[in-house]
């Protein structure tokens, strides 16, 4: 995990630098498609041990139906370690909710854990997490490795979690050497995060982070308060954006507040007059369509994916290279509109038709809010609309309005794409039944423009913030949804810019639809002939760890290349398809229950397989 890139990439680096060994971290192992005895093959080859298998989290002191669900998935990794000819894996202090803070059971349960890893000729290092629930220093660790009194059972010391809690490490000389099994070391510097270097470096505008400047913002305004609201921002990558648009989120989020304090009854109504608010909102209800730019070069290939997933091409924009495609309640747009012509091969979703029960009052609250209409002779020259920070033009339509669309002359019927069923029976596409998210990589500068750009310009609300690792570095996400589900855009970026060197998507995005029977949709994708992204075997082993699945229903998504993931609400099944021009897949999903998510554990799957994909060598 030091190394950026997949395993593939990381190994003959680790070597050419003349490392010995290496720790096989899991994620990379399960969105890699080398088999685990290929990787042990691979490594010898290479001249690497592999040394410690890692991590496996949230182990020890949970209740006993929990424990029992633990010992189900070591022994499911406990195999996989055998084949990689790895004999120690790495167990951290647990960081679950459902821990309990009761010592005798966390090592009675460590204790247990040693004992089936012994009978698969493995030992466990035992470390604790700086941030633990209940066991977050590495002497409290100590004294339950003792405790459970198992001779496969041992201490990992690392120093960051060591040094970072300002432990007393004089202790540590007197542990039984052979009872310490693994030694890791990073350094960092010394930070505290005191006020002072959070004001320097993370202060955002009003609106983009955690606190409450309306409530203090209207008690100074009750006091008797009436100079400018001011804003001081002083923060590391505003520091390094274009003044302009800089300047442009910075007014944003100043009409942003002034529009929640114009409601807030401590204001004097006076006060309240003068706040300048922008026209009342009218927010985003649903998707009238999705517009997808590609240029000849990957013309046929989208054309020819679209086809086998169903869409049938309905009408031709009368002035440009426009092509109107539909399925369920699915309207696709194709057009020649391009971001970066340097990029041969490109493309880009160029914009969204956005339902609203004002579309006036929409774009004329999103002009007050600074933001700028498309440029001249739009595509949709009938619609009112702006462009987002990241130039994706967001049209504003009326409720059920199609009045757009008769900038296109329907395809004749003889004309029309037969889909992937070219047998002559009669075609209803592939059970694609509505869009279901729309997902956007912002560039670095923007991320945070981009949040208060959705939830003010266009009235949507914003998600939890989640990061994730990737094979390319750490990601972050939030996504922007109507309160029925019915918009949904998840933004994501990189948290620090990426150098020259790492291959793959520049800003990818994709397209999501929805499907009410995903395996019956998966089916008839794989006998259309489209192509889907290959999922690696060793992400179904994981899932058999992870879940209580039936292997005939495993079985099958593994043939059908689906993924899976669940929460406290529901499930997810979807499945990807391969990046057509520069940027830009799709993806089919299956909301089962609550599930309100975007299948976030998955992202390094489909990263990695995309990357294999542009890059097979």
């Amino acid at each position: 995990m030091c190394l950026a890139g997949t395993l593939e990439m990381k190994l003959p680096a680790i070597a050419a630098a003349g490392f010995d060994g290496i720790e096989v971290f899991e994620p990379d192992l399960i969105a890699s498609p080398t088999s685990p005895a290929d990787l042990r093959r691979r490594c010898a080859d290479l001249g690497l041990s592999i040394d410690l298998y890692q991590p496996m989290r949230d182990m020890e002191a949970v209740p006993a139906e929990e424990f029992a669900a633990n010992l189900r998935r070591a022994r499911a990794k406990f195999a996989v370690m055998q084949q990689l000819g790895c004999d120690l894996v790495l167990a951290c202090s647990s960081v679950a909710p459902t821990a309990i803070d009761d010592d005798d059971l966390a090592a009675e349960q460590l204790h247990a854990l040693a004992e089936c890893a012994a009978e698969h000729g493995i030992r466990v290092a035992y470390e604790a997490l700086a941030w633990g629930r209940y066991v977050n220093t590495w002497d409290h660790s100590w004294d339950l490795v003792r405790r459970a009194d198992h001779p496969g059972l041992g201490i990992c010391l690392d120093s960051f979690h060591i040094l970072a809690r300002g432990s007393d490490t004089a202790g540590i000389a007197e542990i039984d050497g052979n009872r310490l099994f693994f030694l890791q070391l990073s350094d960092a510097p010394t930070l505290d995060l005191g006020v002072l270097a959070w004001s320097r470096h993370h202060r955002l505008y009003p609106g983009q982070g955690a606190f409450d400047l309306v409530d203090l913002t209207a008690k100074a305004l009750a006091a008797g308060y009436r100079g400018p609201l001011s804003l001081e921002v002083f923060n590391d990558v505003f520091r390094q954006a274009d003044p302009g648009p800089t300047a442009v989120d910075a007014r944003r989020s100043l009409l942003a507040l002034a529009e929640d304090l114009a409601v807030e009854p401590l204001v004097p109504e006076p006060v309240r007059s003068r706040l300048g608010v922008p026209p009342a909102a009218s927010p985003a209800t649903g998707c009238a369509f999705c517009e997808v730019g590609i240029d000849a070069a990957s013309s046929e290939s989208m054309t020819n994916l679209l086809r086998g997933m169903g869409f049938r091409a309905e009408a031709r924009h009368v002035k440009q290279d426009v092509t109107l495609w539909r399925q369920g309640g699915i309207t696709l747009l194709t057009s020649s509109e391009d971001a970066d012509p340097r990029v041969p091969g490109r493309g880009q979703v160029a914009a969204l038709g956005l339902y609203c029960a004002d579309a006036d009052r929409a774009a004329q609250r999103a002009l007050a809010l600074g933001a700028v209409p498309p440029a001249p002779e739009p595509l949709i020259d009938s619609l009112p609309g702006v462009v987002a920070p990241d130039a994706t033009r967001i049209y504003f339509c009326g409720p059920d309005d199609s009045s757009w669309s008769s900038v296109f002359e329907p395809v004749a019927e003889h004309d029309r794409d037969p889909g992937a069923n070219a047998a002559g029976e009669t075609w209803d596409g592939v059970g694609l039944v509505a869009l279901d998210h729309v997902s956007m990589t912002q560039p670095f500068d923007s991320f945070d423009e981009a949040r208060q750009f959705y939830a003010r310009v266009v009235g949507l609300q914003a998600q939890d913030l989640v990061e994730y690792a990737a094979p390319f570095g750490l990601l972050r996400g939030r996504a922007m949804c109507s309160p029925d589900g019915a918009v949904r855009i998840p933004l994501s970026t990189s948290l620090v810019r990426r150098g020259g060197w790492t291959p793959g998507l520049r800003g990818p995005q994709h397209v999501a639809f929805r499907s009410e029977d995903i395996v019956a949709t998966a089916r008839r994708l794989r006998s259309a002939g489209v192509p889907l992204m290959e999922v690696p075997d060793n992400y179904y082993a994981d899932l058999a760890a992870r879940f209580d699945l039936s292997p005939d229903r495993l079985a099958e998504w593994r043939r059908l290349g689906l993924l899976y993931d669940r929460d406290g609400s529901g499930e997810l099944l979807h499945l990807y398809t391969q990046v057509i021009g520069s940027r830009v897949f799709f993806e089919v999903v299956q909301r089962i229950g609550g599930y309100e998510g975007y299948g976030a554990a998955n992202a390094p799957i489909h990263i990695a397989a995309h990357h294999r994909q542009r890059h097979p060598d």
